[in-house]
């Protein structure tokens, strides 16, 4: 293990992204009937779309049967919108769910994962945006990395932008009751 790090910090940055790896790291690689999965898997509305009105409908169509075990989406600020999804046991190539009335946003992201074949877990996900104003999501993630990238200096550096917070103030002042007075005056019983 000495050795492992030794070499890593002698690679540089390089070597720095080494360290973050799992040490069975071979487990976590796809193989090459999931990477055909990923690259056959079509999406409606297609990744980086940008639409006229809000979709009313997602639909995932998959190369060959599967589980869809995961169905989220998010806006822009990592707000997650209800759209009901329950996972099936049952496999299916072709899955759509019907969505609630979307509020306007920059863009939306439905990140989704399967069981493959031999029960690998794939991840995937697809970025639509809507508006007459809208931009592909592409390019404001873009636009949004530059940014970042004049403010921090350094494109190796990882910027999480903190969540959404709401401080709020008391605005009544505080009433006590206590339950009970205690006498110090009177002697005990």
């Amino acid at each position: 293990m000495k050795l492992l790090l030794s070499c890593a910090f002698l690679v540089g940055y390089g070597g720095a992204s080494l360290l973050a790896q799992p040490t069975n790291s071979h487990i976590y690689r796809l193989s090459a009937n999931s990477t055909e999965i990923l690259n056959k898997t079509e999406s409606l509305p297609a990744d980086d779309a940008v639409l006229m009105s809000a979709p009313e409908t997602i639909s995932i169509n998959f190369p060959a049967r599967v589980r869809l075990v995961k169905l989220i989406l998010r806006n822009e600020s990592y707000e997650w919108v209800d759209i009901d999804f329950r996972y099936s046991p049952r496999p299916d190539d072709q899955y759509q769910l019907a969505l609630p009335e979307l509020p306007a946003a920059e863009y939306y992201t439905a990140d989704w994962a399967i069981l493959g074949y031999g029960d690998e877990l794939i991840r995937g996900s697809f970025s639509f945006s809507f508006g007459p104003d809208a931009k592909a999501p592409s390019i404001i993630r873009e636009a949004e990395q530059a940014l970042l990238d004049i403010r921090y200096g350094d494109p190796t550096i990882q910027y999480v932008a903190p969540p959404r917070t709401t401080i709020i103030l008391p605005q009544d002042e505080p009433n006590y009751d206590p339950p009970f007075t205690i006498n110090l005056d009177e002697p005990p019983n």
